[in-house]
């Protein structure tokens, strides 16, 4: 039987936020104990900052750097406990908790990764931190993800919104047609931009490490900013506006799999939390903004959802196609 989604219940609206605070101060904590402990053999000053070779190359006054970090995890603890609270967030309450966790996870890890390294230091100058105890925070910070995201359980369901009707275009037997958009999201672009610019800065003042993986995350993001949206005999078809050249796509959903497919007005935060490939209890899709969009119900019971102009169009072309494709899963 297919599970239905219930709105959260007050007690649940009441835990969430203590969830989402909860590993902020877990850090917190861990990171004060730590420091009690090693507190005299600590220097003074501590280094604080690396380069991609392990050697110490920024360094702040003890109590500043203590003082700072605390303040900014507890800081950030009551933002995603606000955050939990957010009405058009809602749907996306367990993705907002799991992102709080690996944030505090990985602040925490790497706060007391830097007490640890310069305890017993008799000048800070000389700390080393090995590049291996670095690469650790990535899962560290994905495992405590992953527990807030179980921890904050099933998200309520977005309301069901009534769908257009699923109109056919008259195709003559034998022959085909075509549709095709390009969906763009401007401020993901500047975004991207931002993050490739900054990498490209890294790289410039000497850290290669940084440079690569900002590079990398700028481009990707820059990649999936501009998607052509294409429906034809194949189906329909995500694939990055360009360069066309490569052949890379998305994501393809065959005729055969489409059971109907309709057009209606989406809201990306309402009902997917936000920009992107979203994910949801029944369905995915790609919202680079709010307005109109094409509605694939798929033959396995799952929504698929693209934000786009003319999505009405596109709908009926698909729905022509999926019907001729049944008749020869039938034979």
């Amino acid at each position: 039987m297919k599970r239905v989604p219930h709105p959260a219940s007050p007690s649940k609206r009441i835990l969430c936020p203590l969830i989402a605070a909860f590993p902020f101060v877990v850090a917190a904590a861990t990171a004060t104990a730590v420091h009690a402990s090693v507190s005299t053999r600590l220097p003074d000053p501590l280094a604080t900052h690396f380069d991609e070779t392990g050697r110490a190359d920024g360094f702040s006054s003890t109590h500043g750097f203590l003082t700072g970090t605390l303040l900014a995890l507890l800081a950030l603890g009551v933002v995603f406990a606000l955050l939990g609270e957010v009405p058009k967030l809602a749907t996306a309450a367990p993705w907002v908790i799991a992102t709080g966790y690996a944030v505090a996870a990985g602040l925490g890890y790497a706060l007391c990764l830097t007490l640890l390294g310069n305890a017993g230091a008799a000048d800070a100058s000389a700390v080393r931190l090995p590049l291996w105890q670095v690469f650790l925070t990535l899962p560290v910070a994905l495992l405590a993800g992953t527990l807030g995201y179980l921890l904050a359980g099933a998200a309520p369901g977005p309301p069901r919104r009534p769908a257009g009707d699923a109109p056919r275009l008259d195709l003559p037997a034998g022959t085909a047609a075509g549709w095709s958009r390009t969906i763009s999201s401007p401020p993901l672009m500047v975004l991207g931009a931002l993050v490739l610019c900054g990498g490209l800065a890294t790289g410039v003042l000497g850290s290669w490490f940084s440079c690569v993986i900002l590079v990398l995350c700028g481009a990707v993001s820059l990649a999936v900013t501009s998607v052509r949206v294409t429906v034809d005999r194949r189906g329909l078809t995500l694939a990055p506006a360009l360069p066309q050249t490569f052949g890379i796509r998305f994501r393809r959903i065959g005729p055969d799999r489409v059971a109907q497919a309709t057009s209606r007005r989406v809201d990306c935060f309402g009902e997917f939390g936000g920009w992107g490939y979203r994910v949801r209890g029944h369905g995915s899709g790609l919202v680079l903004r709010s307005g109109e969009g094409i509605v694939v119900r798929l033959t396995s019971g799952r929504e698929f959802v693209v934000t786009v102009d003319d999505a009405a169009t596109a709908a009926a072309l698909l729905n022509t196609y999926a019907d001729r494709a049944r008749p020869r899963q039938g034979g």
